[in-house]
């Protein structure tokens, strides 16, 4: 038999309810919730109440498996930010130091001189040949291999501040910023 949800008193059992929900959760917020949960849950299913059946029994069945239901999700939810949390990288590089070097790599080819610019786009960016970069820049091949040598020279000094002023100690590496087609190319 089906009973209208207007005949249970449910107020009349909020106190245990709220009761038996602190003593699962440890915490009155949360408790607080799994009651809400719970009578949103009991409303949903009221069609399963039987008449002749205890109403502070049933409501505690409810409340009790809406948190083990949450308990389980949390758990399940737990494993999954673990199992993540494993196979990421546990060391990851600060993106702030690669940001700002490629800020001054992009200032300091925004600051060659027009000619240089347009060769070292054409042949390092576009991959075009010398001969290629030549025809449409409607230059000798000479004036385009010097306008990119001056390029890449320019911006490897961004690189090696130190070497390029001279204080850089004998065997010391090689810069870093490596510039296609460069000295340091060995494609070159």
């Amino acid at each position: 038999m089906n009973f209208g949800w207007r005949q249970f008193d449910v107020v009349a059992h909020l106190v245990p309810m709220r009761r038996y929900a602190r003593s699962l959760t440890r915490h009155a917020e949360d408790a607080e919730d799994l009651v809400q949960s719970a009578l949103l849950r009991a409303y949903d299913r009221r069609g399963s109440f039987r008449a002749g059946e205890d109403l502070r029994t049933w409501l505690l069945v409810v409340l009790h498996s809406t948190f083990v239901d949450g308990w389980r999700r949390q758990a399940a939810e737990r494993a999954r930010i673990q199992a993540v949390s494993e196979a990421a990288p546990s060391h990851a590089e600060p993106a702030q130091d690669h940001a700002l070097q490629l800020g001054q790599v992009w200032r300091a080819y925004q600051g060659l001189p027009d000619e240089q610019r347009a060769a070292f786009h054409l042949v390092a960016l576009e991959g075009l040949s010398y001969q290629q970069a030549a025809a449409v820049l409607e230059v000798p091949i000479g004036t385009v291999m010097s306008r990119l040598a001056r390029a890449r020279d320019m911006l490897r000094r961004l690189d090696a501040p130190a070497e390029a002023a001279g204080r850089a100690p004998r065997g010391a590496n090689p810069p870093s910023l490596r510039v296609v087609g460069g000295s340091h190319d060995p494609d070159a």
